[in-house]
C-alpha cells in the first residue's frame, strides 16, 4: 500500500503518533490537552520501545511548527516533551534524549528571543535529572556555544536582553552541573570550552560592576529582581560553582581564560573587578589547589614584565589578594617561588625607573619622566607588600626561611651578591633595592616570635644584617634597628619604650619579661660583641638624626629585656661607658649634635637600665647625674638636644666630671654579689675585623685624612683586602712551654695593659695603610700570603711524609738514591700502637 493512503487514513496510522497528534488542541491558545497527555504518557512508561519513535515524531511537528511561526504548539510540544522526560527513566530514554535535545538545539538556533528563553528552560530541567547510565556519545559543544552566545546578546531592548542574558548564565550552569561530575564528559574542562564559558560568566559581572561604578542599577528592575532573574548574581553563582567542582588537573583551563578576560578588556587597572574574580576563586577552589592558582598568576606576571607600571601594580595587588587567602591554608612548594618571582620585579621595576631617571635630559620630558617614575613606586610598593603581607601570615619555621631567602637577595657591599647585579643599577639603584628589601623584611619579621634567638638570628642571617647597619645612609641603618627590634622584642615592649627620653619611672611602663634562658644565655656569649659593636659603631655615624638615636635607645633597652643576665649587664654598662667617653676624647672630630646626641643616649638607656635592675645605689647615682645636666647642661639630655633649635655648645669639658657617669662610682654601686664590678674598669673595645678594599683605601685617603679607624666600609667592587691585626712572631718553644702560676693567671686575666697595647697596634697599622703608597701595601699583602703558603708546606711535608720504617727508607742526595735503614728499636710509635 502506498505510504500517502496511511497518512491519510487515521485508523491506519501508529498509535504513538495518533496519542502525539491528540495532545494537540485545535486552537494553540487552549493549551496542551491534560487528559491526553495523561493517556502518552501511560503508553510511552508502559511501551519504552517507543520513546525514541515519540520523540522522533515531536520534534519533526515541532521543528514544521518552527519554521511557520506557530509558536503556540511549539510552546505545547516542549511542555509534552518535558512531561515525557520526567515520566521516563527506562534505559530506553537514551534515544528520545537526543530527540530532545536536537529539538532543544532548533529554538536556541531560532531569533526568537521568547523560544530561546523556551529551550534554555527546557534543557536545565534535562539538566536536573540524574541518569542512571553514562552516555558515550553525547556531546555538549553546540550548547555551550549558544548558551556563551545568549550570555553576551546585544539586544535593543534592555528587559529581553535581561532575559536572554539569564537564560543563557542558567543554560551554562545546566551544562556544568550536567557535566562536570561525569568522567565521561571531562571534554568540558578542555580550553576550547573553557574559553567560552567563563569569559561569558566574566562579562555579565562586569557588566553589572560597570554599571554600578557609574551609578545606575544592575537590572531593568532594579531591587526587585532577585538572585535568579540578575545576570550578574546568577553569573557569579555559576562561577562559583563550576570552580567548586574544578578538579587538580583542570586548575590550570579554568584560570588561565580569567586571565585572558581581564587582559581582553583591559581591567588591571584600575583592578577592582580582578581583585573581586580572584577573591571569588580563592576562596571557590579547594583549600589544596591554591598554589596553581598562585602559579599562574606569577606566570603571567612575567609575561607582563613589559608592560605599563599601572599594569603590572593590578597584578601585583591581585597576587597579594591571592597570598593572603592562600597564606591562611595550604600554599604548597611556591612558598619561595613567590619572593623569588616578586624580588626579580622588584629589580626590573628600579631598572626602569633608573632608565626613565637617565633619558630625561630635556626640560619638556621631566613632567612626564617624574610620572614614570612615580608609578614605577607604585610597582614597588606593591610588591614589598606583597612580601610582606605575605610572609607576615605564614607560620614561623616558614618565615624563618623566607627571612633568610629574602636577605640573600639583599646586595651588600664588600660581599659577593650572586643575585643582584649591583654594577648595572649603580649606587642609587643598590641603595633602592636595599631599603625596598629591609622594607618587606621589618613586614615579614613583624609579630615573628621565635623561642631561641640562635634560631632567629643565625650567622647567615645577622652578618649581612649588621654589614648594612654600618653603611653611611641613616635610613637603611634605621631599617636594619626596626629588623633587630621585631626579632629580639618577643613581648611587644616596644611600644612601651617609643621614643628616646629620661623615663621617670620604669615599673609603671608594666614591662614584660621572662627570665633568659640557656639557649640565649649561649647566643649573648657568641654573639654579644657583635651586637655591642654594631650599636658602638652605628651611633658616631655624623648623618645620625633624632629617630636613629631613639631606635638605638630602643635597641639597648629591648636586649635589657630579653637577653640581659648579670654578665650582659656589666658589658652593656661599659658599652655605656665607652660611648660617653668617645664623645668626650672625639678622636673622630664628630659633629657637636652628635656628640651630645650619644650623651643623651647614654643617659636615657643607664636610666632605665638603673631601675630595671632594681639597684638604688646606681639608680641614686644616675639621678645625680641627670639632674645636674638638667641645671647645668641640658644639651646632654635628650629632651633638649633632640628639640629644634637646640644651643649647642662649643666644646665638652672632659674636667668637669658631675656631669658624666663615673665608673668609679657605678662600680661601688653594684659591688657585693650578684655583678662582677671589677669587670668595669675594663674598658670597652670593639672586636673590629678591618675590611678595607684596596680602591676604598686610596679614595679615602685621598679624599681625608680624618677617616674613621674602625669602619667597616666598602664602594667598589674591587678584591677584598683583610686586614687581620695579629702579632707577625709566632711565640717560641720556650713561651709555649712556661709553667702556668697563679701570677701568669693573674697576668692573663688582667688586660687592661694588654688592650691599650692592641689599641696602639691598631691605630699604627691603619696609619700605615692609610698613608703608606699601594706599591709598599701590594708587597705586604704578598709577603704575607708567601708567609701563608710556607707554612702549609711545613704542614704538608710534615703530614705526607712516610713514617720510617725497619727495611730503611730511601733520600736522594747529589742525585744519588741512598737506602739509611733504622733499627725497631730506635722508631718512635704512637702511644695507641704500643701494646
Amino acid at each position: 500500500m502506498p505510504a500517502g493512503v496511511c497518512g491519510c487514513c487515521g485508523p491506519l496510522r501508529p498509535r504513538y503518533k495518533r496519542l502525539v497528534d491528540n495532545i494537540f488542541p485545535e486552537d494553540p491558545k487552549d493549551g496542551l490537552s491534560k487528559s491526553d497527555m495523561e493517556k502518552l504518557t501511560f503508553y510511552a512508561v508502559s511501551a519504552p520501545e517507543k520513546l525514541d519513535r515519540i520523540g522522533a515524531y515531536l520534534a519533526e511537528r515541532l521543528s514544521r511548527d518552527v519554521v511557520r511561526h506557530r509558536y503556540g504548539y511549539v510552546v505545547i510540544a516542549m511542555e509534552a516533551l518535558d512531561q515525557l522526560l520526567m515520566a521516563c527513566h527506562s534505559q530506553s530514554i537514551k534515544p528520545f534524549v537526543e530527540s530532545f535535545l536536537h529539538m532543544v538545539a532548533k529554538l536556541l538556533e531560532s531569533r526568537e528571543p521568547d523560544l530561546q528563553v523556551l529551550g534554555t528552560n527546557s534543557f536545565v530541567k534535562f539538566a536536573n535529572i540524574e541518569e542512571d547510565t553514562p552516555s558515550y556519545h553525547r556531546r555538549y559543544d553546540f550548547f555551550v556555544s549558544q548558551f556563551s552566545a545568549m550570555c553576551h546578546s546585544t539586544h535593543e531592548d534592555t528587559e529581553t536582553r535581561t532575559r536572554i542574558r539569564v537564560a543563557g548564565i542558567k543554560g551554562l550552569q545546566g551544562v556544568v552541573r550536567k557535566t562536570v561530575n561525569d568522567e565521561l564528559q571531562a571534554i568540558i574542562w578542555e580550553p576550547q570550552h573553557m574559553d567560552k564559558l567563563i569569559p561569558s560568566m566574566l562579562f555579565n559581572m562586569q557588566d553589572a560592576d560597570d554599571l554600578d561604578r557609574a551609578g545606575h542599577p544592575s537590572s531593568p528592575s532594579g531591587a526587585g529582581q532577585d538572585g535568579e532573574e540578575n545576570p550578574a548574581a546568577l553569573a557569579e553563582s555559576c562561577f562559583r560553582e563550576l570552580l567548586g567542582r574544578a578538579a587538580y588537573g583542570n586548575m590550570n583551563n579554568a584560570v588561565r581564560p580569567v586571565l585572558v578576560h581581564l587582559d581582553n578588556h583591559r581591567l588591571w587597572d584600575p583592578n577592582e573587578f580582578a581583585v573581586s574574580c580572584f577573591r571569588i576563586i580563592m576562596y571557590s577552589i579547594q583549600a589544596q589547589h591554591s598554589h596553581h592558582v598562585i602559579q599562574q598568576v606569577l606566570g603571567h606576571l612575567d609575561a607582563h614584565n613589559k608592560n605599563t607600571p599601572r599594569v603590572r601594580a593590578g597584578i601585583v595587588q591581585v597576587l597579594l589578594e591571592t597570598v593572603a587567602i592562600a597564606a591562611k591554608g595550604s600554599v604548597g612548594p611556591t612558598v619561595l617561588e613567590v619572593f623569588n618571582t616578586l624580588l626579580k620585579h622588584l629589580r626590573m621595576s628600579v631598572d626602569f625607573e633608573l632608565g626613565e631617571s637617565s633619558r630625561r635630559n630635556s626640560a619638556s620630558s621631566v613632567s612626564s619622566g617624574r610620572s614614570k617614575e612615580s608609578e614605577e613606586r607604585i610597582v614597588q610598593n606593591a610588591i614589598i607588600q606583597t612580601i610582606g603581607f605575605f610572609g607576615g601570615n605564614l607560620p614561623d619555621y616558614q618565615r624563618a626561611e623566607v627571612m633568610m631567602f629574602i636577605m640573600g637577595k639583599v646586595p651588600v657591599y664588600g660581599t659577593p651578591c650572586h643575585t643582584l647585579d649591583t654594577v648595572k643599577i649603580g649606587h642609587h639603584g643598590t641603595k633602592r633595592i636595599q631599603t625596598m628589601l629591609l622594607s618587606s623584611l621589618i613586614m615579614v619579621t613583624s609579630g615573628f616570635k621565635s623561642k631561641t634567638m640562635a634560631a632567629a638570628l643565625p650567622p647567615p642571617f645577622l652578618d649581612p644584617l649588621f654589614s648594612i647597619s654600618l653603611m653611611e645612609d641613616s635610613e637603611l641603618r634605621q631599617l636594619v634597628l626596626e629588623i633587630l627590634h621585631n626579632i629580639i622584642d618577643r613581648h611587644d615592649n616596644r611600644a612601651k619604650l617609643r621614643g628616646i627620653r629620661i623615663i621617670p619611672n620604669v615599673a609603671a611602663l608594666k614591662i614584660k619579661r621572662e627570665k633568659i634562658s640557656k639557649q640565649d644565655v649561649a647566643f649573648m656569649k657568641k654573639h654579644g660583641q657583635q651586637l655591642y659593636r654594631h650599636i658602638y659603631l652605628g651611633s658616631k655615624e655624623e648623618d645620625n638624626v633624632h629617630k636613629n638615636f631613639e631606635l638605638l635607645f630602643t635597641t639597648l633597652a629591648v636586649l635589657t629585656i630579653e637577653l640581659a643576665n648579670e654578665e650582659v649587664v656589666i658589658d652593656l654598662i661599659r658599652l655605656a661607658i665607652a660611648l660617653q667617653e668617645m664623645a668626650l676624647v672625639n678622636e673622630e672630630n664628630m659633629p657637636m649634635f652628635i656628640r651630645c646626641g650619644i650623651m643623651a643616649l647614654v643617659a636615657a638607656y643607664l636610666n632605665f637600665l638603673s631601675q630595671m635592675i632594681a639597684n638604688p645605689p646606681f639608680c641614686q647615682h644616675v639621678s645625680k647625674v641627670i639632674e645636674l645636666r638638667n641645671m647645668d647642661a641640658p644639651y646632654l639630655l635628650p629632651e633638649h638636644i633632640f628639640r629644634d633649635k637646640c644651643p649647642l655648645p662649643e666644646s665638652l669639658d672632659k674636667e668637669d666630671r658631675v656631669l658624666y657617669f663615673q665608673t668609679a662610682d657605678m662600680a661601688e654601686c653594684l659591688a657585693g654579689p650578684g655583678y662582677n664590678a671589677e669587670r668595669l674598669s675594663i674598658p670597652y673595645v670593639p672586636q673590629v675585623t678591618v675590611l678595607y678594599t684596596v680602591g676604598k683605601i686610596i679614595h679615602r685617603c685621598k679624599q681625608t685624612s680624618r677617616d674613621r679607624l674602625t669602619r667597616r666600609k666598602s664602594f667598589v667592587d674591587t678584591i677584598s683586602l683583610q686586614v687581620d691585626i695579629v702579632s707577625n712572631n709566632l711565640p717560641d718553644k720556650s713561651q709555649l712551654a712556661e709553667e702556668i702560676t697563679f701570677e701568669t693567671l693573674k697576668k692573663a686575666i688582667d688586660t687592661t695593659g694588654l688592650e691599650e697595647q692592641e689599641r696602639e697596634k691598631r691605630r699604627q697599622v691603619m696609619e700605615k695603610f692609610q698613608k703608606a703608597p699601594f706599591e709598599e701595601i701590594a708587597a705586604h699583602c704578598e709577603s704575607k700570603a708567601n708567609m701563608l703558603h710556607d707554612r702549609l708546606a711545613q704542614i704538608f711535608e710534615l703530614t705526607i711524609r712516610p713514617p720510617p720504617s725497619p727495611s730503611g727508607v730511601v733520600s736522594i742526595s747529589a742525585g744519588h738514591t741512598q737506602h739509611q735503614s733504622v733499627p725497631v728499636y730506635e722508631m718512635k710509635f704512637p702511644d695507641l700502637c704500643v701494646y
